[in-house]
């Protein structure tokens, strides 16, 4: 392989239900890891829980140069690079600080269960996402995770919509 200077993001095939384990591995040999993980809620016979997993099941990020593309393949758990005609590609920035974005307001939950108990005229706060730190009323609940909030802004109320699972009741 070439050397190139430059550090970019590139995608690894990993063993199946290794990717927390391999992401850690490369982290111990100073190698940045990007590992997108969701919370699923999860039940068993006896119980649920909400558990992280991996967006995309047996791939992980590294930001490296290609100097490290060996070092990176004799990983415990690394398969391979993603390649086109023989050469590992490198992601688009703009890929990931979508995958990001997605992370971040994504909500997992798919029982009511495990929120708490909203109702119209409530005050909420904004609590994860690109609008964190606004305050607004809840004015109707769509569904079972879609809310509409009015935010106060510049003398007018502003009503937008936000999951459910990015909002915390304020007291």
């Amino acid at each position: 392989m070439s050397e190139k200077t430059a550090l970019r993001w590139y995608a690894v095939y990993v063993k199946s239900r290794y990717e927390k384990k391999t992401s850690k591995l490369l982290e111990d040999r100073h190698i940045e890891t990007y590992l997108p993980l969701i919370g699923r809620l999860k039940q068993w016979s006896d119980r649920k829980k909400m558990v992280e997993e991996p967006l995309f099941k047996s791939y992980l990020f590294v930001h490296t140069d290609l100097k490290n593309y060996f070092d990176i393949l004799n990983t415990p758990g690394v398969v391979r690079f993603v390649c086109f005609e023989g050469k590992p590609v490198p992601v688009p920035d703009n890929q990931l600080v979508a995958v990001r974005s997605y992370i971040g307001e994504y909500d997992g939950i798919d029982d009511l269960e495990q929120l708490s108990e909203l109702h119209e005229g409530q005050v909420v706060e904004i609590a994860r996402g690109q609008m964190k730190g606004l305050v607004g009323r809840l004015v109707e609940i769509r569904g079972k995770q879609r809310l509409i909030i009015n935010i106060e802004a510049v003398g007018q109320s502003l009503p937008i919509s936000v999951s459910r699972s990015q909002i915390e009741v304020r007291s």
